[in-house]
């Protein structure tokens, strides 16, 4: 399809995707986009970076889940490395909140005042949380209002992140880490892995060393420091901090050749993407995916506290194979990111394919599946984890039924909505959740088939 209408700025966001491809993060593609390969992990992090996403990196130790978001995060923001490591937030058992978050101005305190000490991680728009599963649950809640929001708190005080994206990494369960609670799981746009990148790739990292020199800049650095712990305003400090993100931009440029974006610029895209339409399919199997991931007959909606009773009518759907309910979260991260997707590849509308790609990286972290549909799926050939492997199972089930049932979910949600206007119509009945779902919206009792 045609490119929209800023194509400079989408060649300088591919120009950074193809920078950290070939000199960074060495990695094999694993996901294909109009006919194109990609690796998911960069991918996903760079649409995420621009969308003012959170994303989870999940992976065995030493393959690149924290470097790869500092090299996004870095390219993205304009930020040097050295100004990154000093704001990220490391996960172990001992941390605080006062390390997280911020701490007492102890000479005001002394002097019968309050004010707060905000940490570089609260106060940038980059934010790094390595091995998030090495904190306890307990720790795990303080950071909740400000991973969903960019809201702040400590004190009497609060600062407000107008923009920021959220980058925290996991290790593989072991004797150290701990389960990542459900409302933090949950507030993750994205879960993606960091592979290995196969034994060839893997010999080139070790012959070249690390990378990532030419995003480093001590001078710099030092001046992003200064400007960050002087006691003026919030808002103050982060104008200044913008002039310096100018300054390392114009480095990179004159110094490497690497094409970056401003932080006007990275509005403008993102205005963009907010522009981009969902043409109809994509959208009646978004409805219809949603569908098979609340409906209960038997109890009106999924509860993770209840269970299917055997012999239920829509035992094949995939209803019956999970626990719990997906959130409204989810829509909104399927939204987000499939139109981010569409305006990488240059697509005027978001269509299924699109959706295809996205959804098992919005689904994986999301869906609780029962024990029983584990064991049918855990010995199964993949190249992914299991719950990305499982999520993609699923999206293609729910797909192929969307083929089969498309025009008819299509058809009946437009009588539907000329229902809801006011027009006498039957509407349409179907065997698949959505049909019973349409016609609660409608005011019909549903009765047990």
């Amino acid at each position: 399809m045609a490119s929209q209408s800023n194509g400079a700025l989408r060649e300088a966001v591919h120009e950074i995707h193809d920078y950290i491809q070939e000199n960074l993060y060495f990695n094999r593609p694993d996901m294909t986009v109009n006919g194109k390969k990609y690796n998911s992990a960069l991918l996903l992090c760079l649409i995420s970076g621009l969308r003012k996403g959170k994303t989870l990196i999940i992976g065995e130790p030493g393959l690149g889940k924290t470097t790869s978001a500092e090299y996004v995060c870095s390219l993205l923001y304009r930020f040097p490395l050295g100004t990154i490591w000093g704001s990220e937030v490391a996960g172990h058992p001992e941390q605080t909140e006062e390390k997280i978050i911020g701490r007492p101005d102890l000479g005001k305190l002394n002097l019968g005042e309050e004010v707060v000490v905000w940490s570089h991680f609260a106060m940038l728009p980059v934010k790094i949380v390595d091995e998030i599963n090495r904190l306890p649950e307990t720790k795990q809640s303080m950071i909740l209002d400000g991973v969903d929001r960019g809201n702040w708190e400590y004190l009497n005080d609060a600062i407000i992140n107008k923009e920021y994206c959220l980058f925290a990494t996991a290790n593989y369960q072991d004797r150290g880490t701990n389960t990542i609670i459900a409302p933090l799981v949950d507030r993750f746009d994205l879960m993606v892995e960091s592979k290995h990148p196969g034994a060839n790739l893997a010999y080139m990292i070790g012959m070249r060393g690390a990378g990532g020199a030419v995003l480093r800049h001590e001078e710099l650095e030092a001046e992003f420091h200064r400007v960050l712990s002087q006691r003026t305003s919030y808002e103050a400090r982060m104008e200044a901090v913008e002039s310096l993100c100018d300054r390392f931009g114009e480095i990179l440029k004159n110094e490497a050749n690497i094409t970056t974006l401003s932080r006007a610029q990275r509005e403008i895209i993102r205005a963009e993407m907010d522009n981009i339409p969902f043409d109809l399919d994509a959208n009646a199997f978004l409805r219809m995916v949603l569908c098979e991931l609340s409906f209960c007959h038997r109890f009106g909606q999924k509860r993770s506290n209840e269970t299917c009773e055997e012999g239920c009518h829509f035992t094949g759907y995939t209803c019956n194979g999970i626990r719990n309910c997906i959130s409204n979260r989810f829509p909104i991260s399927a939204r987000n990111m499939a139109q981010g997707l569409a305006w990488f590849v240059g697509d005027r509308e978001v269509g299924i394919e699109h959706l295809k790609a996205i959804l098992p990286y919005t689904l994986a972290h999301r869906i609780q599946w029962k024990d029983e549909v584990i064991a049918q799926h855990e010995k199964e050939p993949r190249t992914d984890p299991l719950p990305i492997h499982m999520a993609k199972q699923c999206v293609k089930v729910m797909h192929r039924r969307y083929m089969e049932q498309g025009g008819q979910i299509k058809n009946a949600l437009a009588v539907a909505c000329r229902v809801a206007e006011g027009e006498s119509l039957e509407p349409i009945k179907g065997d698949h959740p959505i049909f019973w779902e349409i016609r609660k919206d409608l005011g019909e009792e549903v009765l047990e088939q």
